[in-house]
């Protein structure tokens, strides 16, 4: 093999003898896959939304990074609304989470502090992990005392920073939540910031869908993170925090300077999300009332009741995890299987995640199939 690309075909390769080569496919069966967990992404009023903001003259395409001409009233508009909707001083909104994560954690830590990150963050965080300037180290999941112990350490070989501690609030790929409380504490004690991805929180719990930190906002040291392409049904994110945050990431966040600035048209289809998460409750109960109904039915698999609307589904083995999905799909479902290392090695799952494009019926379906294929 030779040629200019002969290392990624190589790598291709390997990766199709392994069983892991991805490829793109069109959607297909009913949606246990996807994030659009209060079906927003196709609502009529997002797209009346859209069509209204076309008609007043909102451009498609902004035309250039926020920082240049790419600035828009909707821009603007949608961070005073997202501020007041999530109880925060300021808001920030960015192209797409991913991009946002991994700006948060590459600039505002400085020289000489400490990030403890939770074992099972996200990978956009670890991407701004591997460009912070600050020292690093890990927690175990979820446990508060893991995190403590991190900053004791560091303090113990001279640490003299400041701890910014990393979390998800709904973890996407085993549904289960974070001790905010606990952690917001342990930031306190030690003059920290705590920091947390709300990307899967967000729309779903909370008061109108603030997320899981809804009740910690307002504190000058809490930054969240919310993710508009998941149950807001749309794309981008919003940093949401005190204003010194949020203007020190338009002066020094590379990912947002020399990032070309979101559709307006997109944040005006924001806008009117965060409204319907404040005038249709219903939708967050209904979710609810889909996620109780999913774990009576699907428990005999080992699911645990968490209420959360993410549900894994824990097989072990690889191939046979990606078996199962296979058959599964076939049989007109959409689910996932989820393999190291995006997991844990020995811990190959099912993920399924519930939204309003499924019904009770849906899940009924579901559960008598997977009953079939675990025989």
């Amino acid at each position: 093999m030779s040629g200019p690309f002969a290392d990624h075909e190589a790598d291709l390769a390997a990766l199709a003898e392994k069983a892991r080569l991805r490829s793109l496919r069109p959607r297909e069966g009913v949606d246990f896959a996807s994030n659009d967990y209060l079906g927003l992404a196709g609502d009529a009023r997002l797209k009346r939304a859209i069509v209204n903001a076309l008609e007043r003259g909102v451009p498609v395409g902004s035309g250039g990074s926020r920082l240049l001409r790419g600035n828009h009233e909707e821009h603007e508009a949608l961070e005073r609304e997202a501020a007041q909707f999530l109880g925060s001083a300021t808001a920030l909104y960015f192209a797409n989470g991913y991009g946002a994560n991994s700006a948060l954690v590459a600039t505002l830590p400085q020289k000489g502090d400490l990030v403890v990150y939770d074992r099972l963050i996200h990978a956009s965080m670890h991407e701004g992990l591997r460009l912070t300037r600050a020292d690093r180290a890990v927690a175990e999941h979820n446990d508060v005392q893991s995190f403590a112990d991190a900053i004791a350490r560091w303090r113990g070989k001279g640490g003299l920073g400041r701890p910014w501690i990393a979390v998800e609030s709904l973890y996407s790929m085993d549904g289960d939540m974070a001790p905010l409380d606990g952690l917001m504490a342990l930031a306190d004690a030690h003059e920290g910031v705590l920091l947390v991805d709300e990307a899967h929180a967000g729309g779903v719990y909370g008061e109108h869908g603030r997320g899981l930190a809804g009740h910690l906002q307002g504190r000058e040291n809490l930054i969240t993170l919310h993710t508009c392409g998941k149950a807001f049904g749309c794309e981008g994110a919003l940093v949401a925090g005190a204003r010194v945050v949020t203007d020190y990431l338009v002066n020094r966040a590379r990912g947002f300077i020399f990032s070309t600035a979101p559709s307006p048209l997109m944040a005006a289809a924001i806008r009117e999300a965060l409204r319907i998460c404040i005038d249709e409750p219903e939708r967050r109960d209904r979710l609810k009332s889909l996620v109780s109904y999913a774990e009576n039915y699907l428990s005999a698999f080992g699911v645990s009741a968490r209420g959360s609307q993410i549900i894994p589904i824990i097989i072990g083995d690889d191939a046979r995890t990606m078996a199962i999905a296979q058959a599964l799909q076939e049989a007109g479902f959409d689910i996932r299987g989820i393999r190291p290392p995006t997991v844990p090695v020995g811990t190959s799952r099912l993920r399924l995640s519930l939204t309003l494009n499924v019904t009770e019926k849906n899940i009924d379906d579901l559960s008598d199939h997977v009953a079939r294929v675990l025989k």
